[in-house]
């Protein structure tokens, strides 16, 4: 299976000005070279093969009937490739020359379309050459073939019914209603420009801007080819500037100057996912002709690479940033909720571990943009019989530094009296042994803020709602959850970040909590060691996020997460990333019960499980197609 992705190439040809045999034979090159990297579809710049800066020779007949004859060729040389072939030419209908492209298949030409936007100012001047295309599409012959010349053409893949194609030519992606935007709402996902537009200072990245916008808000891909080395610079240069993005996203773009051909797989499939959610408006539809071609699916290796951390930025600036908005955007959420309620204290459960950590480190912001004293908060750590003198320490450490109150509260003897009143056997260490010391901890926590007027915040993240890693009416119920749509592997780069830019005492607590497994802390300490260390049980949260990311926020089917978490994660073998994502799979469906009556808590990224808003699932959903869809992986 290739799960929808479609490999594309854009490719820039070295063009000789009018010299089209030769353009031929460069396109057909690139052409050659696309396709035996798998790609599907290739798009080549405006006029190539002409080249773009022919000025007044576009009116020899000489030239027009030298590019209709290439054109042929080019054809003719494309009946064994299996590819999708947009080219750009010069063409003379009814005393009228249009810029057009060209789409080309196995043999034949499938459409011809003209070009809308004409560039006429500056160096442009393309009205001087060119004419306006029709309104409607209308049936020419061409090569003893009727072909369809017009704009408002889509082109469909017989087999694959997401992978739809349609053109605009260069300036067209500069106008105020650009035709990509028409397209996109009559079902185009892929959106190919070819592209012959001069490089000056400033205009890469406005390129960048418009092409990763356009297919934003088209949600769709956009495949740009730009014109490069060959064209006349007797006014301008050009860069060959190439561009591949989906949905707001540049995958791939290639250095200017270089006349490179740029390879990036896209995803038509979530392409399509992403339109069930957005494009739910009754939109005009427009004339379109559709018209199907077959090429085969690529085999080819997928390229596509993606990030191991999808909720982590990469680069080390990004991060902070990013840092610094999370954190602002939590403390905003956590402000508003104490003024509303005008409660006198801010009351958390203090473990030691990574989430209390953000949760008190976000109160503290709050407690500052309110301009109240940080002893407004009320933190409390709860030893049992699982907590070791490691973590104890930090929670005192912590709340020292950041000048909180603390309250230390053993609730190893309540808890024992409850399991005694229930009857619990002594001494075995199951579901109840472990639950009863959360629900112990959360009614401290709420009987506390009743006596000092304040309201319980959440510390549990965004992967533990994922997975139901939350005992129900214990730590699964708060008055505000400050981390409820915060992912693990962001809860720990936010607490990096906090340290790194902190000093002392801070600094050395938090570097200790970062180097804290992971653990809830249920099971009696072994030689005061931890003995219960979450990723053993439940599995590696690098891989529970990547696989919440792309199962939530990309729509991916479990055999497609497999097969890119497979690429992805070399340091796990096949049989480790499988076990694990049939846990999350099982664990995501059968703990939804737990989601359903989440208490509130702001939203941060794509990512949210709140019943309100985000994710919505019924509770009692069966999760056997999806299980079964892993089971058949071989």
């Amino acid at each position: 299976m290739n799960f929808g992705y479609v490999k594309c190439a854009s490719a820039t040809p070295n063009v000789k000005v009018a010299d089209v045999n030769e353009n031929v034979k460069e396109i057909e090159k690139c052409i050659l070279t696309a396709t035996n990297n798998g790609a599907e579809l290739i798009v080549f710049p405006e006029l190539c093969i002409t080249g773009a800066t022919i000025s007044d020779l576009v009116f020899s007949n000489v030239l027009l009937e030298n590019a209709l004859n290439g054109l042929k060729e080019i054809v003719k040389f494309s009946k064994e490739i299996e590819s999708l072939i947009f080219v750009g030419l010069p063409y003379c209908y009814n005393g009228q020359i249009y810029n057009v492209s060209a789409c080309v298949c196995k043999g034949k030409v499938l459409g011809l379309i003209p070009k809308t936007n004409l560039k006429n100012y500056a160096e442009g001047k393309e009205k001087r050459y060119f004419s306006t295309p029709l309104e409607e599409n209308i049936t020419i012959n061409l090569f003893g073939e009727e072909v369809i010349f017009g704009t408002n053409i889509i082109f469909q893949h017989k087999n694959n019914k997401n992978l739809k194609v349609a053109v605009e030519l260069g300036e067209d992606l500069f106008s105020v209603i650009p035709p990509s935007k028409i397209h996109a709402i009559n079902g185009v996902t892929v959106i190919v420009n070819l592209n012959a537009c001069g490089e000056k200072v400033g205009d890469i990245k406005t390129r960048n801007n418009l092409v990763s916008a356009t297919s934003f808000s088209g949600v769709c891909a956009y495949v740009l080819a730009s014109a490069g080395d060959g064209e006349s610079s007797t006014d301008v240069v050009f860069s060959g500037h190439n561009i591949i993005a989906e949905n707001g996203k540049i995958l791939k773009e290639s250095k200017p100057f270089e006349n490179e051909i740029t390879f990036a797989d896209i995803d038509v499939d979530f392409i399509n996912y992403e339109r069930t959610k957005v494009f739910n408006q009754n939109y005009a539809k427009e004339n379109y002709e559709i018209i199907e071609f077959e090429t085969l699916n690529s085999n080819a290796k997928l390229q596509r690479n993606y990030e191991k951390t999808p909720f982590v930025p990469t680069e080390s600036q990004e991060l902070c940033n990013r840092a610094e908005l999370i954190l602002q955007m939590q403390a905003k959420g956590l402000k508003k909720r104490i003024e509303h309620t005008n409660c006198k204290t801010v009351v958390l459960g203090l473990s030691g571990g990574l989430d209390s950590t953000l949760a008190l480190l976000v109160a503290v912001n709050a407690i500052k943009m309110l301009n109240r004293p940080t002893t407004d908060i009320l933190a409390v750590t709860m030893p049992c019989f699982g907590t070791t003198s490691r973590t104890l320490q930090n929670s005192i450490k912590l709340a020292s530094a950041l000048k909180v109150n603390l309250k230390k509260i053993d609730i190893s003897k309540s808890v024992t009296r409850h399991l005694k009143d229930i009857k619990h056997k002594e001494g075995t260490l199951d579901v109840t042994f472990e639950n009863a010391q959360a629900r112990e901890r959360t009614q401290v926590l709420m009987d506390l803020a009743n006596m000092y007027n304040g309201m319980v915040v959440g510390t549990g993240d965004l992967s533990e709602l994922a997975l139901g890693w939350a005992t129900y009416n214990g730590d699964h119920m708060s008055m505000y959850g400050v981390n409820s749509s915060i992912p693990k592997t962001l809860v720990r780069h936010l607490v990096t970040h906090y340290a790194i830019n902190s000093k002392g005492k801070l600094k050395a607590v938090l570097l200790d909590i970062l180097d804290t497994p992971v653990s809830p802390e249920l099971l009696p300490a072994e030689n005061d060691n931890i003995a219960q260390k979450t990723e053993d049980i439940v599995g590696p949260y690098i891989l529970h996020d990547f696989y919440l990311y792309h199962f939530v926020r990309s729509g991916f089917s479990p055999a497609k997460i497999y097969e890119i978490a497979l690429k992805t994660f070399t340091e796990f073998n096949k049989e480790t990333i499988l076990k694990w994502l049939k846990t999350f799979v099982r664990r995501f469906f059968n703990q939804q019960f737990k989601r359903t009556c989440l208490p509130d808590g702001v939203k941060i990224g794509s990512v949210g499980l709140s019943p309100r808003g985000d994710f919505n699932m019924p509770t009692d959903a069966v999760s056997k197609l999806w299980l079964e869809e892993l089971e058949n992986i071989k």
